[in-house]
């Protein structure tokens, strides 16, 4: 990463900027990072944020993003763009039994299950904020970026999730993390924060079938949202009668099985959106 990459992302003014823009995944910590700009606490403030919409997240991510555009879509505008949705190309894909962008758990030949190629972050989320940059910016399919604009994008990754921030592979876009660094701020900062101010709590934003949410997550939704988890239950159904040993849950077994049990330390999965390297889902 060159100085002056470095310097835009601490400050913001090493050099020129046309647009600034936050990656917003409507959860804990992209909301901390919106209403902080939107309230002058991070400077300066970004033109827009986009939410990347997979049509696939549940229905407390979009209320809670309805919430943030009512009451600061006239600070911040938000733009949301989506191509379509995730669900319906997985189950599609799973009935033709083509490959599935997401990464579901494959069972490997030593008994163990790892998981599969992961194409959705990139696809629905990661090009999806891009189209929408160069849509705001005017840009015709076609056209190029590089050379003509300098675009700053905000990402908010924490400081307990600092492994997961990565420079932008475009040459026209510096990625910034002000959880990083204009404001060193771990998760549980987050939720402090937006407590203190009386603002509602988000939950993680992800597809409701996503194969790294945890069992607390699963049950959850299970009990508090039961049609999110009749799609989870139908997309596991499918993949495994698409692969027989690929499922939802890294357990292997069909997901309302998966959860049934008491927790333990070995067998209680957690949240693994550590290893979400593109730092895009969960936040």
């Amino acid at each position: 990463m060159s100085e002056v990459a470095l310097g835009l992302q601490l400050n913001g003014e090493a050099s020129r900027c046309d647009m600034r823009v936050i990656s917003l995944g409507a959860g804990v910590q992209s909301t901390a990072m919106y209403l902080m700009a939107a309230s002058g606490e991070l400077v300066p403030r970004p033109d827009v944020a986009v939410f990347a919409d997979t049509q696939s997240e549940g229905v407390y991510t979009y209320e809670h993003l309805d919430w943030l555009d009512k009451n600061f879509g006239s600070v911040i505008p938000i733009r949301r763009l989506s191509i379509g949705s995730l669900y319906d190309r997985v189950l599609d894909g799973a009935s033709a039994g083509a490959f599935s962008p997401v990464p579901f758990w494959v069972e490997s030949g030593n008994g163990r299950s790892s998981p599969g190629r992961r194409q959705c972050t990139r696809e629905y989320k990661v090009d999806v904020v891009k189209l929408a940059i160069r849509q705001e910016l005017g840009l015709a399919r076609g056209q190029h970026a590089s050379g003509k604009y300098r675009v700053e994008e905000w990402i908010g990754i924490s400081l307990d999730e600092a492994h997961r921030a990565k420079p932008s592979k475009y040459t026209w876009i510096d990625t910034r993390w002000p959880l990083l660094h204009d404001r060193p701020t771990r998760r549980g900062g987050c939720i402090d924060w937006l407590s203190e101010r009386g603002y509602p709590i988000p939950k993680n934003s992800a597809c409701v079938f996503c194969p790294w949410l945890s069992d607390a997550q699963w049950r959850d939704m299970r009990d508090n949202h039961p049609a999110e988890f009749s799609k989870a239950v139908a997309i596991d159904t499918a993949v495994s009668a698409c692969t027989p040993m690929q499922r939802v849950h890294r357990s292997m077994l069909p997901l309302p099985e998966a959860i049934a049990g008491p927790s333990s330390s070995d067998s209680e999965q957690m949240s693994l959106f550590g290893n979400e390297c593109e730092g895009m889902c969960g936040l």
